[in-house]
């Protein structure tokens, strides 16, 4: 068979169920080899940047490895956005480029680009495949890199002549990698001393990060949280990984997670950090983030460890195991005295907005979707980023894990809707809906063809203020009011009239009984969707945390302070 035969073929040994791509020149000899059949399902983007992020929607939805492909130049470069973002996000892909002729590269010939060149900050490892030969050993490598470990991103480029190339195929059983070594289990000591640290504690706090999820380790973390009687704050990534409905569940930490949260992560005595990295969203100014707390990091990553916060104790392996020896070493202690603090906490610094009735309020918009599919277990959400997707992580809760899907360390515009469909090709059975802002969804709307035309149907709720909101708050809050370049307008484009022109239905919600309406319409109807909710364009996000602020330094929701609209 030739090259491109041979990359469908590795694909369909790896399991591969789902890709997601675009044709172009260098890699039109894939494509010729989908045409001649294969059991992958192919989902036709309208962008690259697209196909990446359905890619990184299906992992994260999945737990499986995601895969996009695309074509040489431009093509490729427009992955690099999704790249960037699942390196950031620990998102396992692997990423397949056309590229010219071997005896081209280097010409700056048509259409030509170094892409490994390109990633190499931003991949875990990259391979441009000169000998068909090697084909499925580097395929077979792509995934094995992708998924263990910290997961992430790879990439393989593969010459135009390489795909055409003929080679007598055979998909390698394993491989040999001398140079990555996953650490395979934690140091017993450490995971005692952990143990004996917590159970100690007067007020010990567990803070979870998305690795929990890339490790299937949810289980092992409720029975530790359970054992131990332990609080338990996740981070955006980690939003599902934990009940949310349960009674240890203690919040989201950071810029704008509640007072309560911050204050239980950063009054503790103890703190076990579970597959987070202390991004400074969740710290704010390091040098005042929970000062007197004893730090105990789990983490799958060595380069994690004492990166940004001191590590007291620190354990290095995979977290399905690592936690369930955790928790069977630890002794339970005394923490009802600090639960009950906590709960004083929630109590007294509980979200707040404007209860104004005579316009549509963002947050309501998230407490209705929340009342609409509170006790279902088969939605799953996605969002953009800004505004619109910190009022989803405060008032919509999920209990189950990979229910909740977004962009964090990248914090890409644009991600909710292919990420939507994405989740969707994981998990057709689901209802997915995507939260969206008006900026975000201008993004990359057009992969609404692809929802509609793969039946991929989605459900996309855009809480439109005619801004660029975030961006808004804090010209108003840090730049005196000197409002630039955000104002999209509400009603520009006609947002229901966009989703019919792309075969799919549209709503207009004003008010509360509107888009309660619209929301039951769609929710019930299996179409792919777009409810266009104009909101209040005033208001903030609150509680906030400035830049470089003290994590305990919150600004609180003020009723007296709203905002003059420019």
């Amino acid at each position: 068979m030739n090259g491109a035969d041979a990359i469908l073929r590795s694909l369909e040994a790896e399991g591969v169920e789902v890709v997601f791509g675009l044709p172009g020149g260098a890699i039109l000899p894939l494509y010729d080899a989908f045409a001649r059949g294969t059991t992958v399902r192919h989902v036709l983007a309208r962008h690259e940047q697209g196909a990446g992020h359905m890619a990184e929607g299906y992992a994260r939805a999945s737990g499986r490895v995601g895969v996009c492909i695309a074509t040489s130049g431009p093509g490729a470069t427009n992955l690099v956005t999704p790249i960037a973002d699942a390196w950031m996000d620990s998102t396992p892909l692997v990423c397949i480029t056309g590229q010219v002729r071997s005896s081209l590269i280097g010409t700056d010939a048509f259409q030509e680009c170094d892409i490994t060149g390109i990633t190499i900050p931003i991949v875990k490892h990259s391979w441009l495949v000169q000998d068909v030969d090697e084909l499925p050993e580097v395929l077979k490598a792509a995934f094995h890199v992708a998924r263990t470990g910290r997961c992430g991103p790879v990439l393989v480029d593969v010459p135009r002549d390489v795909q055409e190339a003929e080679l007598d195929f055979s998909y390698p059983d394993s491989i040999s990698l001398p140079g990555w070594k996953p650490p395979r289990r934690g140091h017993p000591r450490q995971i005692t001393a952990a143990a004996r640290a917590v159970a100690a504690a007067e007020r010990p706090i567990l803070y979870v990060g998305g690795g929990v999820l890339n490790a299937h380790a949810t289980d092992e973390l409720l029975e530790l949280a359970e054992r131990g009687r332990l609080p338990v704050v996740t981070t955006l990534m980690a939003k599902g990984a934990f009940p949310e409905t349960h009674d240890l569940h203690a919040g989201w930490p950071g810029m704008h997670g509640p007072k309560w949260s911050n204050l239980a992560l950063n009054k503790a005595d103890v703190i076990v950090a579970v597959g987070a990295r202390f991004d400074d969203r969740v710290t704010g100014k390091l040098s005042a983030f929970a000062p007197g707390a004893t730090v105990v990091h789990l983490d799958i990553d060595a380069a994690e460890i004492s990166k940004i916060r001191h590590a007291d104790i620190p354990v290095v392996g995979p977290l399905k195991p690592v936690l369930a020896d955790f928790a069977r070493e630890l002794q339970p202690g005394k923490t009802e005295a600090w639960l009950a603090q906590i709960a004083r906490w929630k109590e007294e610094y509980p979200l707040r907005y404007s209860d104004d009735e005579s316009l549509l309020k963002p947050q309501r918009v998230l407490e209705l979707l929340q009342e609409l599919t509170a006790g279902r277990d088969d939605v799953v959400w996605t969002t953009g980023v800004g505004q619109h997707q910190m009022w989803a992580m405060q008032y919509v809760l999920c209990d189950t894990p990979r229910t909740f899907i977004t962009s964090g360390g990248l914090g890409t515009m644009g991600y909710g809707v292919p990420a939507a469909v994405g989740a969707k090709a994981a998990r057709p059975e689901a209802t997915v809906v995507c939260v969206d802002g008006d900026g975000c969804f201008q993004m990359t709307q057009q992969e609404l063809a692809t929802a509609v035309l793969e039946e991929l149907p989605i459900v996309v709720v855009i809480v439109n203020n005619g801004y660029l909101g975030m961006v808004r708050q804090w010209q108003d809050m840090f730049f005196e009011e000197r409002f630039s370049q955000i104002h999209l307008t509400q009603a520009v484009p006609d947002y229901a009239l966009l989703a019919q022109a792309y075969g799919a239905l549209g709503f207009t919600a004003e008010t509360p009984d509107e888009l309660r309406e619209a929301l039951e319409e769609a929710l019930a109807s299996g179409r792919t969707c777009v409810v266009d909710a104009r909101v209040d364009p005033r208001e903030h996000c609150f509680p906030m945390i400035p830049a470089g602020a003290a994590a305990v330094d919150t600004i609180e929701f003020d009723a007296g302070r709203q905002e003059v609209v420019a």
